[in-house]
């Protein structure tokens, strides 16, 4: 993480393009706010964009703006967010979500600085400085043509990689501590105003802290902020206890609103994941973690079983409690002997 730090340093002092890569939940979104804080163009404005989160069909508008009459319903002209980004940062939070098509006027941005609007006629001059971020490997999406590799040349000229918490273990109490602080104050003025009892006051107990330090942590910082804030709340260790032993799942549908308000293609990545997960974990169990049966009883090779546990946060060997299957998973899996 210091090596991290200084580089972010680096990379922020100039405008150049970064890519942020690193697994969801590790605060990438956090580093993208500081490199923009800390940039030359910190006075323009932060604009942020969850590619995943618009669908495809209406990106363009919102990446590039329109211009009056560009399609019916086109009543005024509408400034796109790279034109709000002008002498600012434009944030790309999971690039590599973006259509093929987008990605390659995106190209043309980051190469003459200049873009179209839909339905103009005359090419617009931005200055904006580009963060992009992936919660896959870099190797990952351009061998699956998730992003184009003329792109990644463009929009990686600086590349930060994250680590997930269960590599910094080390950083946990300083981490702990920092969250306790943050809610701790927030929580107390809520409970004073309610006439509820004050919140706990001391860091966690060595045992607690020792558990955690075991955790894989598959939701990263951000699982962590969580279970801190319900320990505020209810006050006990033991919800954080009951927190890393239940085997939640690392990719939870209930956190998505399945309105149509997100795309169908992020909820299916989602589902997916969660499936491979709980099916792995229930395999790697049978064999009692030995990963060279499991990967036999997976059919999938070793290398891509270390690959899938490292991808999906499944749990390390101290943490055997079977997770189960979803019910028509169950009838399907098949036991070696």
């Amino acid at each position: 993480m210091a090596r991290l730090r200084d580089r972010l340093h680096r990379a922020a002092a100039s405008t150049v393009p970064v890519l942020i890569q690193g697994e969801s939940g590790t605060g990438k979104d956090l580093l993208a706010r500081l490199i923009h804080a800390q940039s030359p163009v910190a006075g323009g404005r932060f604009v942020r964009v969850s590619c995943p989160a618009i669908p495809g069909n209406l990106m363009e508008s919102e990446l590039f703006g329109y211009e009056k009459g560009a399609f019916t319903g086109a009543t005024t002209n509408k400034p796109g967010r790279i034109e709000l980004a002008h002498h600012g940062t434009l944030f790309l939070d999971e690039i590599a979500e973006l259509d093929p098509p987008l990605q390659a006027k995106l190209l043309h941005l980051l190469q003459d600085g200049c873009f179209s609007p839909i339905g103009g006629e005359q090419e617009l001059q931005v200055d904006a400085r580009i963060l992009a971020t992936t919660n896959r490997t870099i190797a990952d999406v351009v061998a699956s043509g998730a992003l184009r590799q003329d792109l990644l040349y463009r929009i990686g000229v600086v590349t930060l990689t994250v680590p997930p918490l269960r590599e910094r273990v080390e950083d946990l109490p300083a981490l702990v501590a920092y969250f306790l602080d943050c809610y701790r104050a927030t929580l107390q003025s809520h409970s004073s105003s309610l006439g509820a009892e004050s919140r706990p006051e001391r860091m966690l107990s060595a045992s607690t802290m020792s558990a955690m330090r075991n955790y894989a942590w598959p939701g990263n910082i951000r699982e962590l902020e969580n279970l801190i804030q319900r320990y505020l709340i209810l006050g006990d260790e033991s919800v954080i206890l009951s927190g890393l032993s239940s085997g939640a799942p690392a990719y939870p549908l209930q956190d998505l609103p399945l309105d149509g308000s997100v795309p169908l293609k992020v909820v299916t990545q989602r589902a997916i994941k969660e499936i491979e997960r709980r099916v792995i974990l229930a395999v790697l169990h049978q064999h009692r973690w030995n990963r060279k049966k499991a990967a036999a009883t997976l059919d999938i090779s070793y290398r891509a079983l270390l690959y899938k546990i490292r991808e999906l946060g499944v749990p390390a060997r101290s943490r055997r409690t079977p997770v189960p299957l979803p019910l028509k998973l169950r009838a399907a899996h098949v036991t070696q002997p």
